[in-house]
């Protein structure tokens, strides 16, 4: 008995899967007409599982999403979901069910539906379904007039609001069903939850209002916001939507030419095409009125019409550029005789450039040849002593030229010293010439001869506290992490100092590591993945005992370069120096 009620579920089962297969085959054929009859035997049996109410002529968004308690987010606006989500609908249930497609309204929207507006024949049964997740979602839609919801004042479902100043997003239909008990409003912007972050202390949620002070560009989009309904023993979640614009103030200024400024002279060839362009500014305007053309002599001709395009660059609350460009077919005697006029207004004012033709006058190749040769000679020569003395021309510019980046930044040390420490466990030969390489030598140049302050654990730092807390204040401290690599220190404790850096680097833009290969080593498996991705990203300056000590080796210009931006006297000797070195061997050679 019990094996025949296993056999008759089981087919029970496989029958609804294989229905639902069907489903989705048969949508696949469902073309042309936007709303066709449809029958999903899988989905007649279910309950709704969520009910809204809208208020009919506004704009309403509904969701294929399972109800949940408190949602982080309830649609999704990518075009890969609204290709994975499907939508049926009914106003009752005896009704066949209709495949809903693209259309102007409802518009698919991600995986939502987008109502501009919602109406009163929009109410009934919604069903949604998608591949792999959710393969039945019934929802009910009651859609009311203000009247019948007896909304005292409904607010506004449309808000422009300016940028740099305070405003807050009031929830409309809050004061619809007055007469029924409602839960507090949970807010949602481009179907994200809103809440407060400490990231964005300008936006606080007070009395059911977004207030926003100030206002940023981006807080622009489209606000949804719901309650809670309880009418009789029906739960009811009561949407409305609210679209925001920010917007600044209308510009006070005429347009601005970028190009051609003023009278601009155009070589052309006769018989040959030509584009005339004109780039224009023009302020932020909430009703644009922005106008470009271009005019021979000053005059708008009828009956010779330029071919001309407009291309439009948006920039935000900074306004627009206007790129339009005519085009002649060929250039003629008469076109070398004319002046072409581009004309911009706005509601401000307007403004005029011109440009003139010239003939292009012919060249001897010979000339052309022996000036791309030479130039191309010279380029190379260039390019070949840039990248030969590249760090010393930079050096040489921060020397002189750049402020130093130190100053106001918080920060008590140039850089963090981290080295592999004398172990117990091993002999005093093995960590020796490490050891003396970070305690005496860096110091020696890097604060001695180029005025860094290093911050090394046992020097700088008192004991008494917690050894990683320790390591990771020393790290924030300072504006570089250097890391001194060799086999004792990757294989030992002493890894967790790079582990530490790479974290705080992460946390502080401007802390920032410097990685010494002072020997050889292999990576061990057990490495940290934060420390083997640092490991391959990060800049390394490889130590040669032999030839690196000198104060003016490529080592220690490459320990400079990495350092922060500081001018001391020396560090511009010492690039000044590389630089005329390489200069005179240049021009000697």
């Amino acid at each position: 008995m019990i094996l025949t009620e296993n056999v008759s579920e089981y087919q029970s089962k496989l029958i609804k899967k294989i229905m639902l297969t069907l489903c989705w085959i048969l949508l696949l054929f469902v073309t042309g007409a936007e709303v066709r009859e449809i029958d999903l035997p899988g989905c007649s049996h279910i309950e709704p599982q969520i009910q809204y109410r809208a208020i009919s002529e506004e704009e309403f968004v509904l969701q294929c999403g399972l109800p949940e308690r408190d949602p982080t987010h309830i649609y999704n606006n990518s075009l890969l979901k609204q290709n994975q989500v499907k939508w049926f609908w009914h106003q009752k249930d005896k009704e066949p069910l209709k495949a809903i497609k693209e259309g102007s309204n409802p518009a698919l929207q991600g995986g939502a539906l987008l109502f501009k507006p919602v109406r009163d024949s929009a109410s009934g049964v919604y069903i949604c379904m998608i591949r792999e997740k959710i393969p039945c979602l019934k929802i009910v839609l009651d859609v009311q007039t203000k009247k019948a919801a007896k909304c005292s004042d409904y607010g506004t479902n449309m808000l422009y609001l300016l940028a740099g100043k305070g405003n807050s997003i009031t929830c409309p239909g809050t004061k619809c069903y007055s007469h029924i008990k409602k839960t507090n409003v949970k807010w949602y912007k481009d179907g994200h939850q809103i809440n407060c972050r400490k990231s964005r202390q300008s936006l606080k949620l007070k009395h059911n209002k977004i207030v926003l002070n100030p206002t940023y560009d981006k807080d622009a989009g489209i606000y949804v916001c719901d309650y809670t309904l309880y009418d009789n023993t029906t739960e009811w979640t009561m949407r409305t939507t609210v679209t925001v614009e920010v917007i600044a103030k209308n510009t006070i200024n005429p347009p601005n030419f970028l190009y051609p400024n003023g009278v601009a002279i155009l070589e052309a060839e006769l018989g040959k095409p030509l584009e005339l362009e004109c780039r224009v500014q023009f302020g932020f305007e909430r009703v644009s009125s922005m106008r470009v053309t271009w005019k021979r002599n000053n005059k708008e001709n009828i009956n010779e019409k330029l071919n001309q395009e407009t291309s439009v660059y948006p920039k935000g609350l900074k306004g627009y550029i206007l790129l339009h460009v005519a085009k002649l077919k060929e250039v003629t005697e008469r076109d070398l005789r004319s002046n072409f006029t581009c004309f911009a207004e706005n509601s401000v004012g307007n403004a005029t450039a011109v440009i003139q033709l010239k003939r292009k006058q012919r060249v001897f190749l010979l000339y052309i040849l022996c000036s791309a040769i030479s130039t191309l000679f010279a380029f190379l020569l260039c390019t070949a002593f840039i990248y030969q003395h590249w760090i010393e021309i930079v050096l040489m510019y921060r020397s002189y030229l750049v402020h130093n980046e130190t100053t106001g930044d918080g920060k008590e040390f140039d850089a963090f010293v981290s080295y592999a420490k004398l172990d117990s466990s091993e002999s005093a030969s093995t960590l020796l010439s490490e050891e003396k390489f970070a305690l005496d030598l860096l110091p020696d140049m890097l604060e001695n001869k180029y005025g860094y302050k290093l911050c090394i654990l046992e020097r700088d730092i008192l004991p008494g506290g917690a050894y990683t807390d320790e390591v990771v204040a020393a790290i924030k401290k300072s504006r570089r992490a250097i890391i001194i690599l060799s086999p004792a220190y990757i294989s030992g404790p002493s890894i967790f100092e790079l582990q530490a850096a790479v974290n705080c680097a992460l946390e502080d833009r401007k802390i920032k590591l410097v990685l010494i290969k002072f020997q050889a080593f292999q990576e061990p498996e057990t490495l940290p993945p934060v420390v083997k991705k640092a490991l391959r990203i990060l800049p390394v300056v490889t130590w040669k005992s032999s030839i690196s000590a000198a104060p003016n080796k490529k080592f220690w210009k490459y320990m400079c370069y990495h350092m922060p931006v500081k001018t001391t006297k020396m560090l511009g000797k010492c690039s000044l120096k590389g630089f005329f070195q390489g200069l005179f061997s240049l021009v000697y050679q």
